[in-house]
């Protein structure tokens, strides 16, 4: 059996639809018709059925389509076993969603310069959602916030980036004392229930404020908008440019803390990727590093204060 055209029927099951497999996988959509053809001659039966524009499995590719999941990952797993010389086959990298404009892009690139052979399949979501499909074995690493409480002891942890915490306001602001804007402007909030918004809620309490609160947000990029549109001030972490696009905001650093978000990598030490995993952690260390240093340049170190990628002003605080 071919584990391609078993590739093809799984992801066809999972998008429901012969073109966007097929844009996947860098096909046309009639050969990932005739993939999945020849794999239902093979079984014997009907996989998929169509019913419009969508397809979906039927009952007999309903029976099999775990299955089929379990044996590719062990095609993948043999890949990576057998490659002795440099580390090859594929690796599941989850990553939040400021991770992956702001620090993939760059890790990927030497990953793809230095380790051809590894092919990455990359997943957004938030770090407590990531943290869980590490464990559960759907990713192989993830790229998070380091985790509220201790991870277990068959899993390793490496920190690659602090992010501070910073009070962002319009660009018209004019107030020094970032206390004071959260003390008087309604708070545009992260979930409290967040890895992001326990770490907040932290530096709110150490501090003494209380806050207005207003809305209820998952991403930092949303209050980043709502910030710039004048609905109240944001207590976020200073995430990795690019930033949303148009806007014209000030961020106001506060006095020294321990509620900084930690960025890192975290894997399971026993999986059979883990040769993977290393020549990933290996590059991005490498990366972040080069990028950590250009910011520290000077003339990098101005274009990183007041203009983002794509134009957006982000003003130092006023003295």
């Amino acid at each position: 059996m071919d584990s391609r055209f078993l590739e093809s029927f799984v992801m066809v099951a999972d998008n429901g639809s012969f073109a966007e497999t097929a844009r996947r996988l860098n096909l046309t959509p009639w050969a990932v018709a005739q993939r999945i053809r020849a794999l239902e001659a093979e079984v014997g039966t009907p996989l998929v059925s169509r019913s419009g524009r969508s397809v979906r499995p039927t009952p007999a590719g309903a029976a099999i389509l775990d299955r089929a999941r379990s044996f590719l990952g062990d095609v993948r797993d043999l890949k990576s076993i057998a490659a002795y010389d440099k580390p090859a086959g594929e690796l599941r990298v989850g990553a939040t969603h400021t991770s992956i404009t702001g620090l993939l892009p760059g890790v990927l690139t030497l990953l793809t310069e230095k380790y051809p052979q590894i092919e990455v399949y990359v997943r957004g979501g938030i770090s407590a959602d990531l943290y869980h499909q590490v464990l559960d074995g759907s990713l192989d690493t993830a790229l998070i916030g380091e985790p509220p409480f201790a991870i277990p002891k068959a899993y390793d942890w490496r920190q690659l980036r602090e992010e501070p915490l910073i009070v962002l306001a319009p660009a018209s602001n004019r107030v020094r004392d970032p206390h004071s804007i959260l003390a008087a402007e309604p708070l545009i909030r992260q979930r409290p229930n967040s890895w992001i918004g326990l770490l907040v809620d932290g530096y709110l309490r150490q501090a003494g404020i209380r806050t207005r609160d207003r809305f209820d947000l998952d991403t930092l990029e949303a209050a980043a908008v709502m910030v710039n549109c004048g609905l109240g001030v944001a207590l976020v972490h200073d995430w990795p440019p690019p930033w949303p696009e148009g806007l014209s905001l000030r961020k106001i650093p506060l006095p020294p803390n321990p509620f900084g978000r930690r960025m890192g990598l975290i894997w399971n030490r026993a999986s059979v990727r883990v040769r993977l995993v290393q020549a990933f952690l290996e590059v991005a260390v490498e990366a972040l590093g080069d990028a950590k240093q250009r910011r520290a340049e000077p003339n990098g170190a101005k274009i990183h204060r007041r203009r983002s990628a794509h134009g957006s002003r982000l003003l130092p605080n006023p003295r």
